[in-house]
């Protein structure tokens, strides 16, 4: 029996081996981890994986669009799972915690620029910035 992780790599048309399993199973474990987080969670199951491994699987995954990309302004690069919605993020400024939202209305409506200057526009990138609920009530004056 196929489990679902190596289904999603062969329907991507990629050989199934093990740090690519433990890659895209420590990214839906963790959503929105640095590569650093990722290759401490897939050393858990697989010490001996080397950072060259992780990184590639990492590229790979991305560029198969199994695994999603983003990197807030002065952030790290982060990997989550959530792919082909088109949802946005979340970003505390002061903890760094990062949450996911969906767009405020429609389907997908900051697909229409105003004017796209003959771009085929296929994906829009709205981050939201401010406190988090802890990090709001920490500022707060007493």
């Amino acid at each position: 029996m196929t489990t679902a992780p190596e289904h999603q790599l062969r329907e991507a048309g990629l050989r199934v081996t093990r740090p690519r399993l433990a890659v895209l199973a420590a990214v839906h474990a963790h959503p929105h981890a640095d590569t650093e987080a990722i290759l401490g969670a897939v050393r858990a199951d697989l010490p001996d994986v080397s950072h060259q491994a992780v990184y590639d699987s990492l590229h790979t995954l991305t560029g198969h669009g199994l695994v999603r990309r983003i990197k807030p302004a002065g952030s790290v690069a982060r990997y989550e799972s959530r792919t082909g919605d088109n949802h946005h993020h979340l970003v505390c400024r002061s903890c760094g915690l990062i949450a996911d939202v969906d767009c405020a209305v429609g389907h997908t409506p900051c697909l229409t620029a105003s004017d796209d200057h003959g771009f085929v526009i296929d994906e829009a990138e709205v981050v939201y910035w401010g406190l988090c609920p802890t990090c709001s009530t920490r500022t707060q004056p007493e």
